[in-house]
């Protein structure tokens, strides 16, 4: 079974709570928006500890390094069956220096021409309820579960 490991960063600004969705690049996506976007992640091999994949898939699909404190949130499995392991992490990201890896795919299609793409082309902060229309439908549950964990821990969150 496949498996990707990501991070849902968040801040809470003026009460209410931001996420920051990433939106994939290359052609398949450039005309996608709603329930397109995604938490930065990335798969991970079975012997590779999934907190320090989402730490270092959040770096190449960002360009920035993250620390501090994760609080684990409950795996999802995708309809396509991949599994995905979330941390939500409190911290502040400038996304206008959003630098991405890049992969290689033939395009357009049967032209023989092979392009380079950036694996995410733009990242954004989103308050939840905007968020939960951008992501990927079967990502939602991270952001809903990290509002009741941050409701749980006394924090007011305007929605």
């Amino acid at each position: 079974m496949k498996q990707s490991a990501g991070i849902l960063l968040y801040q809470i600004h003026k009460k209410s709570l931001q996420v920051l969705l990433v939106h994939p690049g290359g052609p398949f996506w450039a005309k996608k928006d709603g329930g397109a976007w995604t938490i930065p992640k990335g798969e991970f091999e079975e012997n590779e500890e999934p907190l320090t994949a989402a730490k270092r898939e959040f770096e190449e699909e960002t360009g920035q390094t993250i620390n501090g404190s994760f609080i684990p949130l409950k795996s999802l499995k995708q309809k396509s069956g991949k599994l995905i392991h979330a941390w939500a992490a409190e911290g502040i990201m400038d996304v206008t220096h959003l630098k991405s890896n890049t992969f290689e795919m033939p395009w357009p299609p049967k032209s023989g021409k092979i392009q380079s793409f950036p694996e995410v082309d733009k990242a954004q902060w989103f308050n939840t309820e905007e968020a939960h229309k951008k992501i990927i439908p079967g990502q939602a549950g991270f952001i809903t579960e990290l509002e009741i964990i941050l409701t749980q821990k006394g924090l007011t969150i305007k929605k």
